[in-house]
């Protein structure tokens, strides 16, 4: 190095100017995982939801039509929990595949499973021992058992007796197993109640059950809107054989709004990806104060507004924005479908927990470019959901009265917006509307003690004009008697005003059907 004029010269490392590109290796050592890996594996972080989800995702994988999640209780104590479904099975190879610690197997493009650890350390974490027993068409029944203890210290996975593996599924028979399927069984299920009594066994059963409900009705919502997919949820006493819970997982659509909360929505944006391509963007902006479930079931509201990320489908993001903003509440409104691009790279890199997305910077930049068919910039969008919040807060001085609910006769989307625009009144019996034949000059009767308003068979038909009736036709004309004659049936006394109402709307919906009909000449 020379600095008699100030200026540096460069540096020659000794002994590095023969660099090997290549490491030279003198042959292996087999070195086996240490205990603690197991512990690492299974401290994911995995909710308890999101485990069983992860359980469900494999059902599909494997074809099912029908799964349950079984808990089953020994008096007050709970002692299992089993998902089980009826799809293709598994044979003794791939058995072995799913249960090792690390197995990889290839996936479909469309397939839900990803990283081939789910299944474990899913299980492993919220149980001490996993069984899997299993059933192909062509194949006998075989399982294998992980117990916490042992997987700790010698990775030795437990073969399970062939006749047990036949009982358990016998077990499941026709609900759902009938040819073929798969159960998986926990067992020492960390979460349950040690010493509870029955109520606070019940307490806890509640609590999760509902709570599991809404997890996999809001994550798996587009399968179990299919005909062809159900999940149940069951609580069965293994002494007795009593079930004391069982219901059907409903779809939580979070896009599951009966009418937009912006004319013009939803819209589609698209953002420039490079090389992936365009990746559409679905803008939704719900409906302000909505107390339905599919709004209001899931986190805060800042937690739910912005980025709903599918993956085949299935979510595995519900809200937030990736870093293109901030949440803030005058945003709370929006959301935004995104379905994420079968091959995309390092653009998106999923949680190995499926609940969440981690987003290149670039996709960012992407959004905010992005614009739809008629130019309109995601901005304008962001500004119109925030124009739907802030005339909301102006109307939020006018407060609706509640009201008793309609019941039967209401077709369900009917219901549903009724339900999205007005608080009902609780415990009351809903109002239902039927026909009957009643006399020509009478439209309506209403029978105020049991909430039933019953309309005139006689003008039916050609109020229907020649389309099929049935429990819940012509849904407008019911709308618009409902909003006329809730009233009636939430007052206790009918005065001189209300009772000339009636006489009033009785006698022009009377001359309207009958001018319908050709009776009446203009």
């Amino acid at each position: 190095m020379d600095d008699r004029d100030g200026v540096r010269g460069p540096v020659v490392r000794r002994g590095m100017t023969d660099w090997q590109f290549d490491v030279p290796t003198s042959g292996s050592k087999r070195l086996r995982p240490d205990a603690r890996y197991m512990d690492a594996l299974t401290s994911q972080g995995y909710g308890f939801e999101v485990a069983i989800a992860d359980l469900v995702d494999n059902s599909i994988d494997a074809g099912a039509q029908d799964v349950v999640v079984h808990f089953l209780r020994d008096g007050d104590h709970l002692v299992s929990l089993l998902v089980v479904d009826d799809g293709a099975g598994m044979d003794e190879s791939a058995l072995d595949v799913a249960m090792t610690v690390g197995g990889r197997r290839d996936y479909a493009a469309d397939a839900l499973g990803m990283f081939g650890t789910g299944l474990k350390s899913a299980s492993l974490s919220h149980a001490t021992a996993l069984t899997v027993v299993t059933k192909t068409k062509r194949s006998r029944p075989i399982g294998r058992r992980w117990r916490m203890e042992q997987a700790r210290t010698d990775f030795l996975c437990d073969i399970v007796e062939p006749d047990y593996a036949q009982t358990l599924l016998d077990r499941y028979a026709d609900r759902p197993i009938t040819w073929q399927g798969t159960v998986v069984r926990w067992d020492g299920v960390k979460d349950f109640p040690k010493h509870g009594d029955l109520g606070q066994t019940d307490r806890y059963l509640h609590r999760v059950i509902d709570k599991l409900g809404l997890h996999l009705g809001l994550y798996l919502h587009r399968f179990l809107a299919r005909p062809d997919f159900n999940i149940t949820i069951a609580v069965e006493d293994v002494r007795s054989g009593v079930v004391y819970m069982e219901y059907g997982v409903e779809p939580l659509d979070p896009f599951g709004y009966p009418m937009p909360g912006r004319p013009g929505y939803p819209r589609e944006f698209r953002a420039n990806l490079g090389d992936v391509g365009e990746l559409p963007l679905a803008a939704h902006i719900w409906p302000a104060k909505s107390s339905m479930p599919e709004y209001r079931a899931h986190g805060s509201v800042l937690e739910r507004q912005g980025f709903y990320f599918y993956r085949n489908d299935r979510l595995v993001q519900a809200g937030g924005w990736n870093g293109f903003r901030q949440p803030e509440q005058h945003f709370s409104l929006a959301r935004v479908a995104i379905d994420l691009p079968v091959h995309s790279g390092d653009l998106f890199r999923l949680t190995v927990k499926k609940a969440g997305v981690e987003t290149a910077p670039i996709f960012a930049v992407a959004v905010e470019e992005s614009a739809d068919g008629d130019g309109r910039a995601f901005v304008d969008y962001l500004g119109d959901a925030e124009g739907a919040y802030r005339e909301a807060r102006k109307r939020a001085g006018v407060e609706r009265k509640p009201v008793i609910p309609p019941g039967m006769g209401f077709e369900p989307a009917l219901r549903k917006a009724m339900d999205a625009e007005l608080p009902f009144v609780e415990g009351e019996e809903p109002v239902s509307i039927r026909w009957r034949f009643i006399d020509a000059d009478t439209f309506f009767e209403l029978d105020r003690e049991d909430h039933v308003i019953y309309l005139n068979q006689q003008y039916r038909p050609t109020l229907l004009g020649g389309r099929p009736g049935g429990l819940n036709d012509l849904p407008l004309l019911k709308a618009l008697l409902y909003l006329l004659l809730h009233k009636v049936f939430e007052s206790e006394m009918q005065g001189p005003r209300e009772r000339d109402n009636l006489a009033l709307w009785q006698s022009i919906l009377v001359a309207a059907a009958k001018s319908e009909m050709g009776l009446i000449e203009s």
